[in-house]
């Protein structure tokens, strides 16, 4: 299947309408467990995130089973979601890389991000860190590019796969400092790299809050720097670009529910009701603080919302991408 960025985008227009396809059955749903696809392996941040939220919820609609299916940089997962039975108990955890990269990067899809997804709601945002292994002699943003340029060839960075978000501020990193030698090595997803980093197989990793702030507690990994604009209240130990030496490299990582196509508009209410009430308690908001991650704005927790979140998201990265000339095959 192959789209173009015109469809694309107004395919995320039309899918704010939420067309239901199926008799309304609100009362009944949910009578068996939920399936929630987390499109990575276990470890990373889409699955730290995703099991504490399936017991969040579980009061709200019952049991939700998590499954993950990683590969492809998140391609195979979501691709299983877009294929599934449009009933409501097949969901996927979702963001930036099965939802932007994949509608602009990818030349032959396994699945249309925009319009083979019906969207639920926009739930959390965490900015990525730079982390290096303990071995590795530098503390700062700015004593990394030093370290780097003084040992061409020989530092590596790990990332989830190309044309992630991780992979690229990694290539963005490069480029804002100078150091075309930075060896990229491409995982799974993020558990996978993490792991390899905290054995020191890799050196530097640009990874999620609700990764790395585990790791950085236990001492395994050293965090240098925090890529938000501000000091998170989330990751308020960790300095940000601007303060270690390379400003205004920025990104964050989203993450939010959708389910497949042609799922009743009840349903999806349902869906959205339950959701924005696990949100609403004062507990997720610290949960999710302790994953690095902050709750979604409340305009961006419907599904109109979010659908116009990633068709902004989309017209954003389009351009950088265009230009940096990044393909994923």
């Amino acid at each position: 299947m192959q789209f173009s960025r015109r469809h694309i985008l107004a395919g995320a227009s039309a899918t704010a309408l939420l067309t239901a396809t199926r008799p309304a059955r609100a009362q009944t749903y949910p009578d068996r467990p939920i399936r929630l696809i987390v499109p990575f392996p276990p470890g990373g941040a889409y699955d730290t995130l995703g099991r504490p939220w399936a017991d969040r919820i579980k009061p709200h609609l019952g049991t939700v089973v998590i499954e993950n299916i990683g590969g492809g940089g998140a391609s195979l997962g979501a691709a299983a979601a877009a294929r599934s039975r449009p009933d409501g108990y097949t969901l996927l955890l979702g963001g930036t890389l099965p939802h932007v990269n994949e509608a602009l990067l990818k030349a032959k899809p396994l699945y249309d991000p925009v319009n083979d997804l019906d969207p639920i709601m926009r739930i959390a945002v965490g900015y990525l860190a730079i982390a290096v292994h303990p071995s590795v002699p530098v503390n700062t943003l700015a004593e990394l590019v030093a370290y780097i340029k003084q040992n061409p060839g020989k530092v590596s960075y790990g990332h989830s796969g190309v044309g992630g978000t991780n992979h690229l501020i990694g290539e963005l990193f490069k480029s804002v400092a100078g150091i075309p030698d930075l060896i990229q090595i491409p995982y799974r997803g993020a558990g996978p790299a993490m792991t390899d980093l905290v054995s020191g197989q890799v050196d530097l990793l640009v990874v999620q809050g609700a990764v790395a702030l585990p790791q950085v507690r236990a001492g395994t990994i050293k965090a240098i720097a925090n890529l938000s604009p501000q000091r998170s209240a989330s990751m308020a130990d960790i300095p940000t670009s601007d303060e270690t030496g390379v400003p205004g490299l920025y990104m964050s990582g989203w993450f939010g529910f959708w389910a497949p196509k042609g799922t009743p508009k009840d349903v999806i209410g349902t869906l959205n009701k339950a959701m924005r009430e696990v949100l609403a308690d004062p507990t997720t908001k610290a949960k999710f603080s302790e994953l690095g991650l902050d709750v979604a704005q409340p305009a961006q927790q419907t599904p109109e919302g979010l659908a116009a979140f990633q068709k902004a998201e989309i017209e954003k990265w389009w351009p950088i991408i265009k230009g940096a000339g990044i393909k994923a095959e």
